[in-house]
């Protein structure tokens, strides 16, 4: 629209004017004018493309970037899944020694002396907590495979021992530590089912959340955890449970 206005004044100023239009001084100037017009509205096309291709390639690079940093940040996370659980392995050792050491205080005898016979059992048979010692000592050294192997003799050979809660729990330990989740949670469950009075109850609980967690089962796990914070509040186990059940939230948002 604009040059065809410009025509229409140029072709009156034309008829106006007694010269050709070769000749005529504002018909050249208007026709310089019209070819620079079209010379600029060339060049500004050309640059609105450059402009938007350059945005492109920047965005293409954002992109890219953005990419890079969620792989980053995944294996951060990962890492830091996998140095909790070698933490919470270790605590709980250190736990069970200390646990270890009451169990061999409460079974020294009162008023006995050295030459009592021991535990009175037969010579050259091993006594429950020698057993249980064994068994034990393959936990602390992470033999996971020849501590499933002594709990599960244990549990056969001392049906009457004051220990086969401890030991039902870590044979339930020594599977989970294999991230054979739906054993341990069998084993686990047995300390809850047969052993409703151990002092045990409460890790079994908060392993049996984690291994709902590990396999998938966000409901059961949330279950499980929920029930350690509610009967057992206060206790390292129910802050074991509190933060899994925050990070169960955060993953869900």
């Amino acid at each position: 629209m604009r040059n065809l206005a410009l025509a229409s004044g140029l072709l009156g100023l034309i008829g106006c004017s007694s010269l050709t239009p070769t000749n005529d001084p504002v018909y050249l100037r208007i026709n310089d004018l019209e070819a620079r017009l079209i010379r600029i509205e060339r060049v500004l096309e050309n640059e609105s493309l450059i402009t938007l291709a350059q945005d492109i390639s920047s965005l293409r690079n954002e992109v890219q970037t953005l990419l890079n940093d969620v792989e980053t940040l995944t294996f951060d996370l990962e890492g830091q899944s996998q140095r909790q659980r070698d933490l919470y392995v270790d605590l709980d050792q250190r736990l069970a020694q200390i646990e270890d050491a009451q169990s061999r205080i409460g079974s020294l005898p009162v008023g006995g002396g050295a030459g009592g016979g021991g535990f009175g059992a037969e010579a050259g048979a091993l006594t429950d907590l020698q057993a249980y010692d064994q068994a034990f000592a393959r936990i602390q050294q992470q033999d996971w495979q020849g501590a499933e192997a002594a709990f599960m003799s244990f549990l056969a050979t001392y049906p009457a021992s004051q220990r086969r809660s401890n030991a039902q729990y870590w044979l339930g330990e020594a599977h989970y530590a294999q991230l054979d989740f739906p054993t341990a949670l069998t084993e686990f469950q047995k300390v809850l089912d047969n052993y409703p009075q151990s002092d045990k109850m409460a890790d079994a609980l908060v392993k049996i959340g984690f291994s709902h967690y590990n396999l998938g089962n966000m409901d059961r796990a949330r279950e499980a955890l929920l029930r350690v914070v509610r009967e057992f509040p206060g206790t390292s186990a129910a802050d074991q449970a509190q933060q899994r059940l925050q990070r169960i939230a955060a993953e869900g948002d």
